[in-house]
């Protein structure tokens, strides 16, 4: 029984990069291995089919990993050495003894090592040769390590029949142990970039860094998808693999007359079925024909071998040779029967028929042959039954992975034992989950508790501070009116004080005159005491709260003071979607929907979101790219906008989170392109309603509405912001199909007549305001309006100029002369009233004509641009074709740069001509090659 390539499909789990770990890794990216460049790689086999690789330790011992001996106990496996090849070529071994490490853990991976003991001596040559274990632990990081393999060099793929290597890179162990829970220091990992590492077909092999062994094929994710590769470390099982493969000196044997004595320590578990087989004729000893013999060089044979050994024998009477050691054995008086019993094969026989035996099952047609199990078809067949892709030389039947049926039963167990620790695994993250929302509950419950403590102590603050302000307007009041009152008490104390002077010794007085001069002062005194008597202030002072409503509406403003408002939203169940394509340079949008835990869409905002833009490529890197801005807009309805822009054309990965918990999906990859194509397209080449003949010009009022001049047909076409037909309009100076520029006014519509050389004014409806012309005009072949000083702009290829004219067609000044441009092709008015005009290039002019800057000189390319606009923010707008390649550019004002392009990639434009900016940074620009109108968004 064997375990092919790897441990059940079931154990594969999902990892953080949301791949499935599978533990048989093998090459790809790699080259093909000349021969006898590694020759201590071995190739593992089961019915001539390689299934796991191996390296040659001395001279009867193979190094490999425990995964690939899983169930082999009573299955031979062919050890081919010598050979790059697996359909020719080689020194072909079998099996005498698999030993798998005791600890290892098909469920973990861990302890992944094994070996193999051959049934006869290795030759070693030119080709075949032993790798050495190494010395000391290999602890060097970016190191080169060398990986041979006949593994896929594709997932899913087939199996090279050359022999293949790669150079790998030795990791930092840190980052090693970050790649899995199931890594521990026993391992040793290795990563290169996306497209190079190990695939199917690899495992047990040798991973080699200084002519030492370090490491054996273990486990990964298939194949070379920029994750880490995991191999056995060599240098952590060395005293286990040392103490295998030395020399068991301890099973000796010591003859004394008749009796017979053997020291023996016995490993259970290193023993089975395949151990109790007679090495020269390979049947199972018994208690009768094939009853094992044990010789005095300590080899035992059955006694069926030793017969026709010892019969065929006719050089030394009486003797013959050891079949194993080629010792000359004496044979006793009684024949090779008297030859003393095998005492352990017998023990061991008796154990094994203790032991449970497993029941292998057998076709019922051909009761000899086993049968298989596909688990790439989910079928149970017999080979010498079964057909197709199953049958043996079926070129398909190396691409399934085929197993004894037998295996297939016993792996439920593992199947049963992988589901209850992955559920106990899945509800410990969920205890430790729930867990840490507990302790965020708390400490948000804490930062809550800590906001209204503040808040209410802030507001008892500014209560105190009132009752202190009307605490003091109370004493002030009250100081005010005692000061008053004070001030007449003392006012009457010295008039009083003045009388009683004045009256004494009054009874002494004898002149008449005198007392009457005294009597008369007193009822002076008297009549000011009677204006005295009366206080100047009162003691009324009191205090009101109901002068006004400001208590009932500090009363409301407390009840609806601040607010304790949660969430039920589960982020587990959060969606996030991309609103519209991504396109290099322009603003993209992510809706995220967040859900309670009931499944029910919210409709209420203030979640809290947080949003983590970085390139996909950036992931495996150890040079992480920084993050990208990112601004999330709360729509109040339970979704939300994350607006970003993609810097280039590449691979994103946006990591969303709600309440610090990933959402529903997480991450969210997508792709951004270089490619703008248009929104909506309008028209083709005609006469009627949705047709054009010749547009050149287009022009947007302040309410979206689309005027596109259509020379060819004498007309202008009205089309509203989603270029939907509004109405025609026709004008005498629209005759002629020669008008060639147009631009919106405050009354209406302007357009120059190139063959008439005048300008019109007309309303919306088609009248005429106003026309005029200037003698000057040679070729008038563009117009702008400056609607904030009212100027209407003029360009001249005749005059190589921009006549300036005010709003009743008299001429102000005029912009450059005939060395100043070549062939004009437009111009356009900026938002502070700038000139700017496009020949080759970008020529930019103050409002008064004054030269600013150019933009895009002609050195950096022999294009030509077609058509101008500004938008509100300062960008050009301006449509340039160069070696018959059309492109829009969005350019920076004041500056030059060119901030992105639109190519058009599925709709190409031919000769773009006139170009304006529509609302929401989207624009519109006619096709004149195509006789159509197309809608873009450029920002």
């Amino acid at each position: 029984m064997f375990l092919f390539l790897y441990i059940f499909a079931i154990i594969a789990i999902l990892e953080a990069s949301g791949a499935s770990i599978n533990e048989v890794p093998k090459i790809v990216g790699g080259s093909v291995a000349e021969d006898g460049q590694y020759p201590y790689q071995a190739s593992l086999r089961y019915k001539n089919r390689h299934f796991c690789g191996g390296s040659v330790l001395n001279e009867r011992w193979v190094l490999t990993a425990a995964h690939c001996l899983s169930s082999f106990n009573d299955t031979s496996i062919a050890v081919v050495l010598g050979s790059n090849t697996l359909n020719k070529g080689g020194d072909v071994y079998q099996s005498e003894k698999i030993i798998s490490h005791p600890k290892y853990s098909s469920i973990l991976i861990r302890n992944d090592i094994g070996l193999i003991k051959v049934d006869k001596g290795i030759v070693f040559g030119d080709k075949v040769k032993p790798i050495a274990l190494p010395n000391e632990n290999f602890g060097k990081i970016d190191y080169p390590a060398v990986l041979s393999g006949w593994g896929t060099t594709s997932y899913p793929g087939q199996t090279p029949n050359d022999l293949y290597y790669i150079q790998l890179s030795v990791i930092d162990q840190k980052q090693c142990l970050n790649a899995s829970f199931r890594v521990t220091n026993d391992n040793i990992c290795t990563l290169n970039k996306r497209g190079e590492g190990a695939c199917h077909g690899d495992s047990g092999g040798p991973l080699v860094a200084d002519n030492e062994q370090i490491g054996v094929v273990s486990w990964g994710i298939p194949c070379a998808r920029g994750r880490p590769d995991v191999f056995t470390r060599v240098y952590s099982y060395i005293d286990w693999i040392k103490d295998h493969i030395r020399t068991r000196l301890g099973e000796r044997m010591v003859s004394m007359s008749s009796m017979l004595v053997e020291t023996v320590s016995i490993n259970y578990e290193d023993f089975n079925e395949s151990f109790l087989t007679c090495g020269t004729c390979l049947c199972v000893y018994d208690g009768g024909e094939h009853t094992p013999k044990l010789l005095p060089c300590s080899h035992t044979v059955c006694l069926h071998c030793l017969t026709r050994i010892a019969a065929s024998q006719t050089r030394e009477t009486g003797a013959f040779r050891c079949p194993i050691c080629r010792e000359l054995i004496t044979i006793p008086r009684g024949g090779v029967a008297a030859l003393p019993p095998s005492f352990l094969v017998n023990q061991l026989l008796d154990l094994m028929s203790r032991q449970r035996r497993e029941v292998i099952p057998k076709c019922s047609v051909h009761i000899n042959q086993e049968l298989l199990f596909c688990e790439t078809c989910d079928t149970v067949f017999c080979t010498v039954c079964t057909g197709g892709n199953h049958a043996g030389t079926s070129p398909g039947c190396t691409e399934h992975t085929i197993i004894p049926f037998s295996i297939a039963i016993k792996r439920m167990s593992e199947i049963l034992l992988y589901k209850a620790n992955e559920c106990i695994s899945k509800l410990t993250q969920a205890q430790d989950s729930v867990n840490t929302e507990l302790q965020r509950l708390e400490a948000s419950t804490e930062r809550c508790l800590s906001a209204v403590d503040t808040e209410f102590a802030e507001i008892i603050s500014k209560i105190e501070r009132r009752r202190s302000e009307l605490q003091a307007a109370v004493t002030a009041a009250a100081r005010d009116k005692k000061h008053v009152l004070e001030e007449q008490h003392a006012l009457i104390e010295a008039e009083k004080n003045k009388v009683q002077r004045e009256c004494e010794g009054l009874q002494y007085q004898v002149e008449v005159r005198n007392i009457t001069q005294r009597i008369g002062s007193l009822s002076d005194q008297l009549d000011a005491a009677s204006a005295l008597s009366e206080p100047k202030e009162n003691a009324f002072i009191t205090f009101e709260f109901n002068h006004n409503n400001a208590l009932s509406q500090l009363e409301e403003a407390l009840n609806n003071l601040g607010r304790v408002r949660s969430s039920t939203t589960l982020p587990g169940l959060c969606r996030a979607r991309l609103k519209d394509p991504a396109i290099a340079k322009l603003q993209a949008a992510v809706i995220v929907e967040t859900i309670d835990y009931h499944g029910h869409p919210r409709n209420v905002g203030g979640d809290l979101i947080a949003a983590e833009l970085t390139l996909a490529d950036s992931i495996h890197s150890e040079n992480q790219s920084s993050n990208i801005d990112t601004e999330i807009i709360d729509l109040e309805n339970g979704t939300y906008e994350v607006l970003f822009r993609p810097p280039s054309a590449s691979r994103y990965i946006l990591k969303l989170s709600v309440f610090e918990r990933p959402i529903k999906d997480y991450p969210l990859f997508f792709d951004a392109t270089e490619h703008n194509e248009p929104i909506k397209i309008y028209g083709r080449r005609g006469i009627g309603k949705d047709e054009f003949h010749q547009p050149v010009a287009v022009a947007v009022d302040d309410d979206g509405m689309i005027y596109i001049l259509d020379t060819g047909n004498s007309r202008i076409k009205v089309l509203n912001c989603d270029l939907e037909f509004q109405r025609h309009i026709t004008n005498e100076g629209l005759e002629g199909r020669s008008c060639t520029g147009i631009g919106i006014s405050q009354q209406g519509i302007v357009v120059v007549n190139w063959r008439t050389r005048k300008v019109t004014e007309m309303s919306s409806l088609g009248d005429t305001i106003k026309s005029f012309s200037h003698n000057a005009f040679q070729e008038p072949i563009d117009v702008a309006v400056d609607r904030s000083y009212g100027h209407i702009l003029v360009a001249d290829n005749g005059q190589s100029c921009v006549f300036v004219f005010d709003s009743d067609g008299k001429i102000l000044f005029q912009v450059g002369k005939r060395s100043t441009f070549k062939l004009i092709t437009s111009v356009t008015v900026g938002p502070n009233g700038e000139i700017v005009v496009a020949d080759s290039r970008i020529q930019v002019f103050s409002a008064k004509g004054d030269f600013s800057e150019e933009i895009y000189s002609e050195g950096k390319g022999r294009g030509t641009y077609g058509g101008l606009a500004v938008d509100a923010e300062g960008r050009i707008l301006g449509t340039r074709t160069d070696k018959g390649r059309s492109i829009i550019q969005v350019l920076k004002l004041g500056g030059g740069n060119i901030l992105t392009e639109i190519d058009s990639h599925s709709s190409k434009l031919r000769r773009p001509s006139g170009i304006a900016v529509l609302p929401d940074n989207h624009l519109v620009v006619v096709d004149l090659g195509n006789d159509c109108i197309k809608k873009y968004r450029y920002w």
